[in-house]
């Protein structure tokens, strides 16, 4: 990867969504602009904020997919993220404070 540019894997899971009733909503319905959640897979050596492994918001509209090893990615500028998820876990860094 160059400069600022981030190589992200769409979340499967993610592209369908289900109504407050139960019905599944297909990726391909159109319901207005909708942001879309990936995760790093590569970064440039001037990207600062994200990490290979971290969760991001993007909007897929402003995208550029490309395929490598017969898996389909998308290719971002840092810029263009939106947020980075928080992970689950707690954080091992702290210490304890008496």
């Amino acid at each position: 990867m160059l400069h600022d540019r981030i190589l992200v894997e769409l979340d499967k899971e993610a592209s369908e969504r289900r109504s407050a009733s139960g019905i599944v909503i297909p990726a391909t319905a159109m319901l207005g602009k909708r942001l879309a959640w990936a995760e790093v897979v590569a970064a440039g050596p001037s990207v600062r904020q994200v990490a290979v492994g971290d969760h991001v918001l993007f909007d897929p509209e402003d995208r550029a997919e490309v395929e490598v090893g017969a898996k389909d990615y998308v290719l971002l500028r840092e810029r263009d993220l939106h947020a980075v998820a928080e992970s689950d876990e707690p954080a091992r860094d702290l210490g304890l404070y008496l």
